[in-house]
Parts: structure tokens; sequence; C-alpha cells
């Protein structure tokens, strides 16, 4: 899978994710880069699973990075979120 096809998956598994979260999105570049890491975690929790992880720009790896980048949103808002409360 090519560099823009990441981003653009990633970009849009971190929007999603985003709005499944905490209802609002993050920001461009941070759902983007959210979205990417999402989908390599996503990749991993499936390999341990038994089954494939994203596997081109296709649904099936829009669901996987989304189920990626819920988790990860998940910690990112464990560690940093409350620190941005003021």
């Amino acid at each position: 899978m090519g560099i823009i096809a990441w981003l653009v998956l990633g970009l849009i598994a971190g929007f999603i994710a985003s709005k499944l979260v905490n209802k609002q999105g993050e920001g461009l570049i941070l759902d983007m880069v959210l979205g990417i890491i999402g989908a390599i975690v996503g990749g991993f929790i499936f390999n341990a699973f038994g089954s494939v992880g994203v596997t081109g720009f296709n649904i099936y790896s829009l669901i996987v990075a989304v189920i990626g980048a819920v988790v990860v949103l998940v910690i990112y808002h464990a560690l940093v979120g409350g620190r941005r409360r003021i």
C-alpha cells in the first residue's frame, strides 16, 4: 500500500475513532497520526488473534484501523487527558 493510501486510511480511521471515543475530532494532523498508528496497532491486535491485519485500501482494513485507533485514543486520553483539562 502506498504512502498516500496510508495517509488517507489513517485520516479516515483517526476521524472515525475520534468521533467514537470523545465525540469530537482531535484535529487533522493528530487524527491522521493516530489513525496510522491505530492501523499498525490494529494489525498487531488482529494478528495476535489469528486474523490478518491491514490488507490494503478496503473496508476490512478501515475496520482494523478504526479498532486500533480507538485503542490508541483510549490510551492517549488516559495519559494526556488529565493534563489538558484546565
